[in-house]
């Protein structure tokens, strides 16, 4: 059986998404602030094995933690919605098919409270 990697066509097409929703990430209104001073390639290569990881590639994931990545960045959740909506366009725009599209977001909302530690509007 093929993994989710396999059936996105690997390496190349894995990595123009990235490339489309990094570069997006950073020229985005509503969240492109949090990454002032970011590298964008070092980013790029950390989002890449993260992704191919969780899409079932020979990939380690060797960045930090996801929770402690993002500990120091006041994300709220309509930050993280924004970053899902970006995620969502780009994969869409790429024709992933449906039901990889559908695992990978599933997969990011999942890491809402380790991004979020639930921090709404109220607080």
């Amino acid at each position: 059986m093929k993994t989710h990697f396999e059936l996105l066509g690997g390496e190349g097409p894995l990595h123009r998404i990235i490339d489309t929703f990094v570069d997006r990430m950073f020229d985005d209104i509503m969240i492109g602030f949090f990454f002032k001073g970011v590298d964008r390639d070092r980013l790029k290569a950390m989002e890449y094995a993260f992704s191919a990881a969780f899409l079932g590639a020979p990939v380690q994931y060797r960045g930090k933690p996801i929770e402690a990545a993002h500990a120091r960045h006041p994300i709220m959740e309509g930050h993280f919605d924004r970053r899902l909506a970006i995620l969502r366009e780009t994969l869409i725009e790429a024709e992933v098919p449906e039901v990889i599209r559908e695992a990978w977001l599933a997969h990011t909302e999942q890491l809402r409270p380790l991004v979020t530690r639930n921090r709404g509007c109220e607080d």
